[in-house]
């Protein structure tokens, strides 16, 4: 995401971090280049017009002219106008009631927006966090779009409220929420039909369902791909209908990032979640802070932890440490490791989270085709070979190569890495002279 504009931003605080002293035209240098950027990635006029009005404002001061590191201080300038530009002073959290009663959540948008995809990787997110989800399948006019629902509803694991036959979704939103309420369900979210365009008939039946149903949030749905038609849409949707706040779905392949940073200055409500990917838990809460980050090219810290976090848990990770510990970490356990690096998402999507990793390391330099060849190898062995590698003798290597569609070779290659890796792992876990010696390698190293 933010692939050229984050080249651009990184190229120029590069160059003038580059310099001991900054002038006032090293400043407006920059700042025309910035406004370049952002006209280049689609973001609104008006928005680029303050935004450059107000960075030049504060970079012309003594602040940064007079600052020890000129291209940090001008740096942070940038940045905080970035995430001011992103944030809202509501703040992004859904606005939903306690467990104990209702809630009601409206989603709305253009057809081909993603809300159907996106209401059950909703419904998903919010299972997880312990509530009860229903889905309504209030899209009457798309051929399958009830079918869908129901397909992705059992996929995330929750009931999907439909009426047959019925040609009013007024009737089925209202009736789901009596549902709802009956079975003491604390969550309900409308999917809603969509048109190729914005027309009066579209507006007029959503209008109808909100009335009718009261919301708790009313979301708009965009494709962050469509750039400033988006905005100008959500602009529609706003007066119209009214809405709460903004999903950007296909966040992931958006390169060009004009409509998440035009959206809240032009139609003032927040981002509050933004899709990343085809698979039901890529849907992200939308934050100023990491995006910003992610702009200038500076990483995602946060995130890439949060993602580990969802995969290792406290117990899970003490355990893996008495394991090696104790020298008893075997392929299994590597294993699992492996498939838990594929869950946190793809391997591009992570390198962007690493500072200084963006422009420098790409998916060519991972060895991604040996980690994948390590798994085959490995789910090709008997449990009693994964807990003990040291009996594979030669009749078991060329088994498992023939099983996993590898060579010997391969085989023989990942037994002698893991019994490398595992034996040095043991040494830092049990020798702390030698885990002293490392950090002391490198602190030295970072200062070369």
């Amino acid at each position: 995401m933010f692939d050229s504009l984050s080249d651009k931003f990184s190229s120029i605080i590069r160059n003038l971090s580059g310099k001991g002293k900054i002038s006032e035209k090293n400043v407006e240098d920059a700042v025309e280049e910035i406004k370049n950027a952002l006209l280049d990635a689609d973001v609104n006029l008006r928005v680029v017009r303050r935004f450059i009005n107000q960075t030049m404002e504060e970079a012309k001061g003594e602040k940064v002219l007079g600052a020890v590191n000129p291209g940090q201080m001008f740096t942070k300038i940038v940045y905080d106008k970035i995430v001011q530009l992103l944030s809202d002073p509501e703040g992004n959290k859904l606005n939903l009631k306690g467990k104990d009663t209702t809630s009601v959540i409206l989603l709305m948008g253009l057809q081909g927006s993603g809300k159907t995809t996106l209401s059950h990787k909703l419904a998903y997110k919010l299972k997880k966090e312990g509530r009860s989800v229903m889905l309504v399948a209030a899209d009457l006019v798309r051929p399958a779009a009830i079918t869908q629902l129901e397909i992705l509803g059992e996929k995330a694991g929750v009931p999907v409220f439909k009426i047959e036959g019925e040609k009013n979704p007024v009737t089925v939103t209202v009736k789901a929420i009596q549902k709802a309420k009956h079975d003491l369900i604390d969550t309900v979210i409308i999917d809603t039909s969509g048109r190729m365009n914005v027309d009066d008939q579209l507006m007029d039946e959503i209008k109808r369902i909100k009335d009718a149903t009261n919301p708790d949030e009313t979301l708009f749905v965009a494709d962050a791909m469509t750039g400033q038609q988006a905005v100008e849409i959500a602009k529609d949707f706003e007066e119209k209908v009214g809405i709460s706040g903004v999903v950007l779905t296909k966040f992931d392949s958006d390169t060009r990032g004009g409509a998440a940073l035009s959206l809240r200055s032009v139609v003032g409500k927040p981002i509050k979640f933004v899709g990343v990917g085809e698979k039901i838990e890529d849907l992200e809460i939308f934050h100023p802070e990491r995006i910003a980050s992610r702009i200038l090219g500076m990483g995602d810290v946060v995130s890439l932890v949060e993602k580990a976090q969802e995969q290792y848990d406290q117990k899970e990770a003490e355990k893996l440490q008495k394991k090696i510990a104790k020298n008893t970490y075997d392929l299994q356990d590597y294993l699992e490791q492996l498939e838990k690096m594929d869950k946190m998402g793809s391997m591009d999507k992570l390198i962007e989270m690493i500072p200084g990793a963006k422009g420098n390391i790409s998916e060519e330099d991972l060895p991604l085709d040996e980690l994948n060849r390590e798994k085959a190898i490995i789910k090709s062995m008997t449990k009693f070979e994964r807990s003990n590698y040291r009996i594979i003798g030669p009749s078991r290597r060329k088994r498992i190569a023939k099983g996993s569609g590898t060579s010997v070779g391969d085989v023989n290659k990942l037994l002698k890495k893991f019994e490398k890796s595992s034996r040095l792992m043991h040494k830092i876990m049990t020798n702390k002279k030698f885990q002293a010696s490392m950090m002391n390698n490198m602190n030295m190293k970072a200062f070369m």
